[in-house]
């Protein structure tokens, strides 16, 4: 993973944690991928010394893999990459209830009203765009916008990612399925060009393949990380459009595990300053607290929270309905 000028930052203040008084050993259930949180589970293991046994995988087939396994599950933890499986897991009544205080002070486009997961970090929906093919009138107000023919053969999308298909479930929830059915088909006949991920779409601005992306915020800062006059550019869409949708990367605690007390300790660490920096600094992924460095390839805390919609997490399960509506646009 790259360095980052947060690192010393990160390392410092971690190594101020306070370690319990008994070691344990956790197992975690993660779909986030391997090289992006390794290194913040060997900071927990060493301020800690709790074990931490790591079972990677997709979110969703993880997330699949706790219903089946239900009590009998051997993890004390599940780390999601969206909010839509966590909000599965939740309805299925297989998450404990959190402390009240981990709540204390967190926006509420980063809490479950459930009260048994919370974000950990997150990633704001953006509109990519080359500066150089694109003027300023041109950049779309509202992510409906995008069907007009003005935009015809220039925006790229990817129907089969999951923070797509998660973006998808949040505009049902926002403006309800006949609406969003009839932007996805819209966005069709209007010659939408078909990628496989985000980084894909951002390359093929770069590349003059398309003007316009729907992405993450995250995969651009790491392009320019790299080179600095990379030829891309991002931005949001107008406040509170569903185009700006914040997601999140979710940690929770299992209802059957033995090691609860460990497992909070754990919960509380990715809250902490140091974590939050890492996030923040290495990821570029959005702290979901204020007590970190800004990033400034990001747009600060407060902005994020005005252009975000706000959007009950919770309501964001209903992948199934979703992929049924992409089905129905002949996406899938």
């Amino acid at each position: 993973m790259q360095k980052s000028l947060f690192a010393s930052a990160t390392l410092v203040a971690t190594l101020l944690a306070t370690p319990l008084a008994s070691a344990a050993s956790l197992t975690l259930y993660s779909g986030r991928g391997e090289s992006m949180v390794e290194p913040i589970i060997s900071q927990f293991e060493k301020n800690t010394g709790i074990s931490v046994n790591v079972r990677y995988g997709d979110t969703a087939q993880l997330a699949v893999l706790v219903q089946e396994e239900g009590r009998r599950s051997p993890a004390d933890l599940y780390w999601g990459q969206d909010a839509g499986a966590m909000g599965e897991l939740s309805k299925a009544g297989l998450l404990a209830e959190l402390p009240a205080d981990i709540y204390e002070g967190l926006p509420t486009i980063y809490t479950s009203e459930s009260g048994n997961w919370v974000a950990a970090s997150g990633r704001a929906r953006v509109v990519a765009y080359s500066p150089e093919r694109t003027s300023e009138d041109e950049l779309p107000e509202s992510v409906f916008d995008l069907v007009d023919e003005r935009y015809e053969g220039r925006v790229g999308w990817a129907p089969t990612n999951g923070s797509f298909q998660s973006f998808v479930t949040a505009m049902r929830v926002e403006h309800g399925d006949e609406r969003t059915l009839a932007w996805l088909k819209g966005m069709k006949a209007n010659g939408a060009v078909t990628f496989s991920n985000n980084t894909t779409q951002v390359q093929g601005i770069a590349d003059g393949e398309i003007d316009f992306g729907l992405v993450n915020n995250y995969y651009l800062p790491r392009f320019v990380a790299s080179d600095a006059d990379f030829p891309v550019e991002q931005a949001f869409f107008a406040d509170g459009d569903i185009g700006n949708l914040v997601n999140v990367a979710g940690i929770a605690v299992l209802e059957s595990s033995s090691n609860q007390e460990a497992a909070v300790e754990f919960v509380r660490f990715l809250l902490s300053p140091a974590a939050q920096q890492y996030f923040t600094g290495n990821v570029y992924e959005y702290p979901v607290t204020r007590d970190v460095i800004q990033n400034p390839v990001l747009e600060d805390f407060d902005r994020l929270l005005e252009v975000s919609p706000q959007i009950d997490l919770d309501d964001l399960s209903d992948l199934e309905g979703t992929l049924r509506l992409l089905r129905d646009a002949g996406l899938l």
